[in-house]
């Protein structure tokens, strides 16, 4: 009679029947899932008017711009978003979508999973009884081991699991099984039971798929034999360009048994295959260079905090300290750090220096404006929902306008409030505008001159005689139309939208260009903080400052992601680390 609570791994072999003609481990795309996260949007109207052309207002829109930066005492609703905080700020969008969604409860339990799993070995007869209480599983083996990784079961639980197919199936236990209970090995970091497995499948099989490859990766760099997994590394490159994992697993590894410069050399090489390197790669070479005095490293990590600016990314909160650490812990450097925020005037709040600017130069502008009108509004998508007729009406009526202080998206500023007639909520916003002698355009559709219940023909009557209109075919697109009228008016005007303009972001073909265009975007969108209709409209603040890692050689001042707080890919963190050199 066999054993199957066998205490190690290591008798799983005698189990194992030699199969020569097996070199790759079968592909299963449900394993492909269960590893992703671990390893690895003609009538005869008139369809456009002109307002009388007053001169350019840009002390207007200023004194607006500074306005909105504060809500006047007693105008808070309760379900209101602070005016401190602007349209992309972190955590913004899920405010505002906490205020807007109304959650519907239809008193459905969610849906749990009831399966008790085992919590201690089980031998064969005790399988046998568990198989058979769940027959409606196709693959009883499969799905019970995935329900363990998944739950993070014990090392000694997933050995019975083992040897109990083993046994049924003349000593071999499959591919599946086998990176399934690899999985738990790394995760409970038992590594003479990982460096087993690894054994077992190097005499198995010639070449493993992604997944097998990152857990053997991961477990080996904690061993004595860490430099295995670069022969792995080598393995994948022979197929396929490694993941960011995978040379993240590598690198921890070299610095864990201090090869720093195999370390430098494994993250030059992951830049020299464009991949993002993993933030915690990063974090790893600030926490290894802690209390070294060498100014080769310290300058590659400068190097790395300019490669956060370049590619607007942000540290989390963790990495974060690090850096604060390794800056205070370099002898004789004299560096001093503190996590702080950013007034609205630009100035850091705990150093007391103005932070860089959000406007645009002159070139930058250009170069935006130029990649934009070709990108998006000649070479874009926009002609699915307009016409070379349309577009060219368009661009004619703008040639004829002064340039414009503030364009207005009038459908959607209109839907503001879902329960105010729309023009009527159009008309208010356009006359508390046209009060500072603003010059104005309003974008629309056709039919919002059409009388409705939610569109009445007087009130669009006053809206046109305040602002320059353009109404377009109502199966338009308006987002091209308000970027090209914004751009071409210059970098003064403001745009009005709620709409992020992601898609015409993902137009622009290359990171510079829409780290620019992102950049513009906040400095320009205006959007409105939700009160009760007929009160007086406030806008969200616009920052005046950019929300990126900076320098002055003296100081850094690095914006990171607090880890409790859910930020969106088009939000920028509020939270700073400023560090500055005691004098």
């Amino acid at each position: 009679m066999m054993t199957f609570c066998f205490t190690g791994i290591r008798s799983l072999p005698k189990f194992w029947k030699s199969n020569p003609y097996l070199s790759v481990g079968p592909g299963h795309s449900y394993f492909s899932l269960f590893l992703k996260d671990y390893c690895g949007i003609r009538n005869q109207q008139k369809w456009f008017s002109l307002k009388t052309a007053s001169p350019q207002n840009t002390k207007a829109v200023n004194l607006l711009i500074a306005k909105a930066r504060y809500l006047r005492k007693g105008d808070e609703g309760s379900n209101q978003v602070s005016s401190d905080s602007h349209l992309f700020a972190a955590g913004a969008a899920k405010k505002r979508s906490q205020m807007n969604t109304h959650r519907e409860d239809h008193g459905l339990p969610p849906v749990r999973n009831t399966i008790q799993l085992p919590t201690r070995p089980l031998n064969s007869e005790e399988w046998d009884k568990f198989k058979e209480d769940f027959k409606g599983k196709a693959n009883f083996e499969s799905w019970i081991i995935s329900q363990m990784a998944h739950c993070h079961s014990s090392i000694d639980v997933a050995k019975s699991l083992l040897a109990w197919v083993a046994a049924k199936n003349n000593g071999i236990v499959g591919y599946d099984l086998l990176v399934k209970y690899l999985y738990l090995c790394v995760f409970h970091k038992h590594i003479s039971e990982v460096i087993d497995v690894y054994e077992i499948m190097k005499a198995r099989y010639k070449r493993l798929e992604p997944g097998g490859y990152t857990l053997l990766i991961q477990g080996l760099i904690h061993s004595d034999r860490w430099k295995e997994a670069l022969l792995l590394l080598e393995d994948i490159k022979k197929v396929m360009i490694p993941s960011k994992k995978n040379y993240n697993d590598c690198i921890e590894g070299a610095l864990l048994h201090q090869d720093v410069n195999l370390a430098w050399n494994l993250y030059q090489e992951l830049l020299g295959h464009n991949l993002i390197p993993m933030l915690k790669t990063l974090k790893a070479f600030f926490d290894f260079g802690k209390n070294i005095k060498d100014d080769q490293y310290s300058n590659k990590l400068f190097d790395i905090l300019l490669y956060l600016r370049n590619n607007h990314l942000y540290p989390g909160e963790s990495f974060a300290h690090s850096i604060k650490t390794w800056f205070e812990s370099v002898p004789g450097e004299q560096w001093k750090g503190q996590f702080t925020t950013i007034q609205g005037s630009g100035q850091c709040s705990g150093c007391g220096k103005t932070i860089e600017s959000l406007h645009l130069s002159p070139e930058e502008y250009e170069f935006l404006k130029e990649k934009i009108m070709r990108d998006v509004i000649d070479g874009g998508d926009q002609y699915k929902k307009t016409t070379p007729q349309e577009l060219e009406r368009f661009q004619n009526f703008v040639k004829c306008c002064p340039p414009f202080d503030i364009v207005i998206d009038g459908l959607n500023v209109a839907k503001t409030f879902p329960k105010a007639r729309e023009s009527q909520v159009l008309l208010h916003v356009v006359s508390q505008l046209a009060k500072q002698n603003l010059q104005l355009l309003v974008l629309g559709r056709k039919h919002m001159l059409t009388q409705h219940s939610r569109w009445r023909k007087d009130e669009m009557k006053k809206v046109q005689k305040q602002a320059s209109c353009f109404f377009a075919d109502n199966i338009s697109a308006d987002d091209p139309f308000l970027l090209y009228a914004t751009l071409h008016s210059g970098n003064h005007c403001k745009f009005i939208t709620k709409d992020l303009m992601r898609d015409h972001k993902a137009c622009l073909h290359d990171a510079k260009t829409q780290r620019l265009f992102f950049k513009w975007q906040q400095g320009h969108q205006l959007a409105i903080i939700n009160r009760l209709p007929g009160s007086k409209v406030t806008f969200q603040h616009i920052p005046s400052y950019d929300t990126v890692v900076q320098t002055t050689g003296d100081s850094w001042h690095i914006p990171y992601d607090e880890d409790l707080l859910e930020r969106y890919s088009y939000e920028v963190p509020t939270k700073w680390l400023c560090l500055h050199r005691k004098t």
